[in-house]
């Protein structure tokens, strides 16, 4: 086992002969497939242009061991969904010695189950919509008189709003937990939180400014997020001075708690008396031309290619297993 440099590892590098040669992941096999690949061909590109010796790597068409056996030194983690973000991968690099970006393990694993991120969330006093799982058609009347209609159904443990549905009559319930339940086991339901969704990207564990964002959909879902150009997006967002500083503390003390660390984004709705609800957190953001946290970044003067070189930076510091084999 060996150690790369300090906790927090090195900030501000010059020179992208320091990070060696880099694998950005991207691709995988789960729901989120065809969207990490806008990612990693973004961050790809991104790397390349700033001169890092990066190349493509799909996990669903290679070993992970040729991370290894091709000598790679880092991993940028472009990965999204299950097996990607939620700390099976992480768990792999660790175990194969290959340091790699954003959070560890365990903040991987909590990030991506919202229950718990919620769980956690309120237990380090950041607010969140009430919930109740569901497992099954006899929490159906139960959920409708404690959340009250409309309510939303979502898989537990799924990113980019899939399998989420919108539920305004309790007729309704079943088949929006049937859509949901083909995806996962683990479902929960909250409120319907109406009016505008609010995103605060956290890079090297730092706030960014925070984003409003208004779409024509039901919901912030898959098509607005990622296809949509009517999707609209405000950055600055319009909340005054101190209610920026209240959602950018939120946001931190979320991803704290969770166990998060390195680069992510944290995702809140207003309620009716402007309180930021806590609604998940991302480990692995996307990282497309519709993405928030370059969004966000650009708003504090930082560029696609000098956002992909910071959160490259987040792959030193971590304690690993063992080391990869010597080079030739």
């Amino acid at each position: 086992m060996r150690l790369i440099q300090d906790p927090q590892g090195p900030r501000g590098i010059q020179a992208a002969t320091v990070f060696g040669r880099v694998a950005v992941l991207f691709g995988g096999d789960s729901t989120e497939r065809e969207i990490s690949l806008l990612s990693g061909n973004a961050v790809l590109e991104g790397l390349k242009r700033r001169g890092v010796d990066a190349h493509a790597f799909d996990p669903a068409e290679r070993p992970l061991g040729e991370l290894v056996s091709q000598r790679f030194d880092r991993v940028w983690i472009a990965l999204h969904g299950p097996g990607g973000e939620d700390g099976t991968l992480q768990g792999a690099l660790e175990y194969l010695g290959v340091p790699y970006t954003g959070s560890g393990v365990m903040g991987s694993a909590i990030g991506m189950d919202k229950l718990r991120t919620k769980r956690l969330a309120l237990a380090a006093a950041v607010p969140t919509a009430d919930f109740l799982v569901l497992r099954g058609p006899e929490d159906f009347a139960g959920a409708v008189e404690r959340l009250k209609l409309p309510l939303i159904v979502k898989p537990a443990t799924q990113g980019s709003s899939v399998g989420m549905t919108k539920v305004e009559r309790a007729q309704d319930l079943p088949a929006a937990f049937a859509a949901a339940i083909a995806i996962e086991p683990l479902i929960f339901a909250e409120p319907w939180i109406p009016g505008n969704e609010y995103t605060v990207a956290i890079l090297q564990d730092q706030a960014l400014p925070s984003i409003r964002i208004e779409t024509p959909n039901t919901f912030y879902d898959y098509e607005a997020k990622y296809f949509r150009d009517d999707t609209r997006y405000f950055c600055p967002s319009g909340l005054s001075a101190s209610a920026e500083a209240r959602m950018a503390s939120l946001a931190l003390a979320a991803f704290e708690a969770a166990g998060a660390s390195g680069w992510g984004r944290a995702d809140f709705m207003l309620d009716a008396g402007a309180t930021p609800l806590l609604l998940e957190i991302n480990t692995v953001p996307g990282m497309t031309g519709h993405s928030l946290v370059p969004m966000a970044a650009r708003a504090v003067g930082v560029d696609f290619d000098e956002l992909v070189w910071r959160v490259l930076e987040t792959s030193f510091g971590r304690r690993l297993g063992p080391a990869p084999l010597p080079k030739a």
